[in-house]
């Protein structure tokens, strides 16, 4: 049975209003024991509070569902880094770092990783100019990526993501981010992992052509695109183009049972 990875702002959600279908397309899938993982760029909140916005939508899931950057890179940290790191992130991530060690933003100390996640309006001259300093000490500390997402869709329209922010630090400092987020490779490989499916018979459903679409199918992944969140008309024309492209995860099941009937 192949499995799928779920996007959720755009796919299931746009700010706080729920896209119609999705409860009823999460019961299909678990009523036909589809294995499912919601693969979220989303950095400025922890999988606790993702599971508490599904259910204000009616849809019920747990942290173990769940896979956010935040959760790719605290194992990352573990492997990789024998330092302290310090975290450009909301206060509500902080909690996914705990067992992480970790020095304040305006410490002098030395920092082995700098962590840049989703601060939206926090992101102001004087922050952004901190983790430039952390980032141009000696020896040279990593620099993590929560995501390239480059822009979302809020309420009040299209607002800059977290990618944006990393591109002006590696620029200014010069050190190439390791990413975390969608749409590196490897942060796909991290959800397949955790199905237990090859990329071969996985299908990630999303709304960023980029992000969702392109960066499922380097890893080999089906990807289908809805025309929600942040479809626009002019990703049916460029240089990427979903596998297929449906009108809401409402249309998903038809969508399936066209091309995985028996």
């Amino acid at each position: 049975m192949p499995g799928i990875l779920f996007d959720l702002d755009g796919v299931f959600y746009v700010g706080e209003q729920a896209i119609p279908g999705g409860m009823a397309t999460l019961d299909w899938v678990r009523a036909e024991n589809i294995p499912h993982l919601f693969l979220t760029n989303t950095s400025s909140r922890p999988r606790s509070a993702l599971v508490t916005k599904l259910a204000g939508f009616g849809i019920d899931t747990d942290p173990a569902h769940i896979l956010t950057p935040p959760v790719a890179a605290r194992r990352w940290l573990r492997q990789n880094v024998s330092g302290c790191s310090v975290l450009f992130v909301s206060k509500a991530t902080e909690a996914e770092f705990s067992s992480i060690p970790l020095i304040s933003r305006d410490s002098a100390e030395p920092t082995a990783a700098v962590v840049i996640g989703d601060l939206g309006d926090g992101w102001d001259y004087a922050t952004m100019n901190a983790a430039f300093r952390h980032l141009h000490t000696q020896p040279t500390p990593a620099l993590v990526a929560l995501g390239m997402t480059r822009f979302w869709c809020a309420e009040d329209g299209l607002r800059l993501d977290v990618g944006p922010i990393v591109e002006a630090l590696r620029y200014a400092s010069g050190v190439q981010p390791v990413v975390m987020g969608k749409p590196a490779p490897a942060f796909f490989e991290a959800a397949l992992d955790i199905l237990g499916l090859p990329a071969t018979e996985t299908v990630m459903v999303g709304d960023d052509i980029r992000g969702d679409v392109g960066g499922a199918q380097n890893a080999g992944i089906t990807a289908v695109q809805v025309r929600t969140g942040k479809f626009q008309a002019a990703d049916l024309l460029g240089d990427i183009r979903a596998d297929a492209v449906i009108d809401s995860i409402a249309s998903l099941p038809n969508w399936w049972r066209t091309h995985y009937s028996g």
